[in-house]
């Protein structure tokens, strides 16, 4: 059985409690990926979920050690974490760029996407920063390079614009979104679905011996409501897209 690493959707909440004079205060760790999981693991993939604060010093360090996987996607996950391992950004050791092993991980052979959220492409307060790494390099679009967010509170529809594989079974309308990540067109030949006001929703192409796939929004809340993750063809979709990335489709 082929594995899917999904690296992200993971993060820690620190809360000030103030009761008039006094306060305390919590912390919590919560995770994201079961939607995305679910789909995985019922197209038939084994699921390794690496969160975001294990990913900065367990992530594969090189392309040898990617190759394991049949895909790899992120979500919800910024450049630093993968660029600023403990050794050197604590201990100024070097070591592998990540983002560059990606990309040579991809062109001999496997698969990468990227899923929307605050810390992907650019991110809130463009602080995920993948703009001009070699990961926007292989990507089916661009990244802005400020704050990339379009919040869509009153929900916006999406619509398909051509018949791509990954779209096969999804014969319904899709729900609405309540934001995504503005993204730059490359090609308009690699986009799948677009938002009512034509911003890139998904995107898809192949690189050398690999694919490269990106969903512009979330994959869970909050930009994908309850309507969307619950919708019936969910997990057809992104099954697809586990399978096309995989080359199983």
């Amino acid at each position: 059985m082929k594995k899917i690493l999904l690296t992200g959707e993971s993060w820690f909440t620190y809360s000030i409690h103030t009761k008039g004079f006094d306060s305390f205060y919590n912390t919590s760790y919560e995770e994201g990926g079961k939607w995305l999981i679910n789909a995985f693991e019922k197209a038939g993939y084994d699921v390794e979920h690496m969160p975001s604060h294990i990913a900065a010093n367990n992530f594969p360090a090189d392309k040898q050690e990617m190759e394991q996987y049949g895909a790899i996607v992120f979500s919800d996950i910024g450049a630093n974490t993968l660029l600023l391992s403990n050794d050197v950004f604590m201990r100024s050791k070097t070591a592998t760029n990540r983002l560059d092993e990606i990309a040579l991980y991809v062109k001999e052979g496997g698969g990468f996407a990227m899923m929307g959220g605050y810390m992907s492409f650019s991110g809130i307060d463009g602080k995920a920063k993948y703009a001009g790494t070699a990961i926007e390099d292989i990507l089916p679009v661009g990244i802005m390079r400020t704050d990339d967010r379009e919040e869509k509170p009153q929900g916006i529809g999406i619509k398909a614009i051509c018949e791509h594989i990954i779209l096969k079974g999804v014969d319904s309308e899709y729900p609405k979104l309540l934001g995504y990540n503005k993204l730059i067109e490359k090609d308009p030949d690699n986009v799948i679905l677009r938002a009512d006001n034509s911003d890139i929703i998904a995107a898809a192409k192949s690189i050398n011996e690999g694919r490269t796939f990106v969903f512009a929004s979330d994959i869970a809340p909050h930009w994908a409501p309850p309507e969307f993750v619950d919708w019936e063809h969910y997990n057809t979709l992104f099954g697809n897209v586990a399978r096309w990335l995989c080359k199983d489709l």
